[in-house]
C-alpha cells in the first residue's frame, strides 16, 4: 500500500444514513477475482437509471462531486455484509478518505486493510462538512500525521486512530509486509526447529 501522511483533495458529500455494503457495490458485481475494477460499479443502482445512463439527482454524479478524494457520509456507513469488495469499490473509484459520525465494525477494519482511512467526527462536525460540501466544490485537507481534517475556511477537527493503524497507514504497510519485517526472526525460528528435528 502507498502511504498516508496528508492529503489535500475535493470532497463529496453524500448525506445518507446507514448505506450498506450492497449499496456501495451491488452483489451481482462480486464476481471478479482482481482487487481492482470495481469502481465504475460503486453505488451502481444509485449512480445509474434502468437505461442505463447516469442518474443525475445522485450525489456522486454532481459536476461538483467529480474527481473526489474525500467521502463526507452519515452514520453507520458501511452496514450490513462484511464484503471486502466494498473499500475496494470506493478506493477504485477514487477514495481514499471517508468522514463519517459511525462505521460499522467490520467494513471500517476493511478499509483500513486496504489502506482507506476512515474517519470518525462528532454528529455537529459531519452536518458542518456536508452543508460545506453539498452541491458546491469544497476541497478540505486530512492529515493523518496531526490526526486532523481542517479546510482553510476556519474549520477544524481532531480524530482518533489506533496506534497499529496509525503506524500501518503512514508507513503504507499491509499485515503481509508487517510480518515480513520479521523475517529474521522467523528463519531463526525455523533453523532452529529443523535442528531438532520437529
Amino acid at each position: 500500500m502507498s502511504s498516508f501522511k496528508e492529503m489535500t483533495g475535493k470532497a463529496a458529500a453524500m448525506d445518507r444514513t446507514n448505506v450498506d455494503t450492497d449499496q456501495i457495490i451491488p452483489k451481482q458485481f462480486l464476481k471478479r477475482i482482481e482487487k481492482t475494477g470495481f469502481g465504475q460499479y460503486l453505488f451502481y443502482d444509485w449512480r445509474f437509471k434502468p437505461d442505463g445512463e447516469p442518474d443525475e439527482r445522485f450525489e456522486l454524479n454532481h459536476p461538483a462531486s467529480q474527481g473526489a478524494s474525500i467521502l463526507i457520509a452519515n452514520e453507520n456507513f458501511g452496514c450490513g455484509s462484511s464484503r471486502e469488495h466494498a473499500p475496494w469499490a470506493l478506493q477504485d473509484y477514487g477514495f481514499r478518505v471517508i468522514i463519517a459520525p459511525s462505521f460499522a465494525d467490520i467494513f471500517k477494519q476493511n478499509c483500513l486493510k486496504n489502506g482507506i482511512l476512515p474517519v470518525v467526527l462528532s454528529e455537529k462536525e459531519v452536518t458542518c462538512l456536508l452543508g460545506k460540501a453539498a452541491g458546491q466544490e469544497y476541497e478540505m485537507t486530512v492529515s493523518l500525521e496531526q490526526k486532523c481534517v481542517y479546510d482553510n475556511e476556519g474549520f477544524r477537527a481532531e480524530f482518533e486512530i489506533h496506534p497499529y493503524w496509525y503506524n500501518m497507514l503512514l508507513n503504507g504497510w499491509d499485515e503481509i509486509e508487517l510480518t515480513l519485517q520479521l523475517e529474521g526472526s522467523i528463519k531463526e525460528y525455523e533453523d532452529g526447529v529443523a535442528k531438532i528435528g520437529c
